[in-house]
């Protein structure tokens, strides 16, 4: 399934964390903390969006920091998505 966000919307996906600490102690899913990393999958044409001139910084491939809460959940071809707005988006790991 090929998804083709609206505005300023962008799709991103979660990039996996180590289950390690540095110690080497391993955790358990429950003790795992959401990442904030993830992947650009797609991203929004822009545009004009609540009045104001929209142009998307991110691209797709890139690795982006985003709010902690921030997003909608969505499930695609058994994959875990979260569409988000750019301004959610914090930063652009490099």
């Amino acid at each position: 399934m090929n998804v083709k966000p609206l505005g300023d919307r962008v799709v991103i996906k979660n990039v996996e964390m180590e289950e390690t600490t540095k110690s080497g102690i391993v955790l358990p899913g429950a003790a795992k903390e959401k990442p904030q990393m993830a992947e650009v999958v797609a991203v929004g044409p822009g545009g004009v969006v609540d009045g104001k001139e929209v142009v998307m910084q991110v691209t797709v491939g890139q690795k982006v920091i985003y709010s902690k809460y921030a997003g909608t959940e969505v499930k695609l071809d058994g994959k875990e998505m979260i569409i988000v707005r750019q301004s959610d988006i914090l930063a652009i790991v490099e």
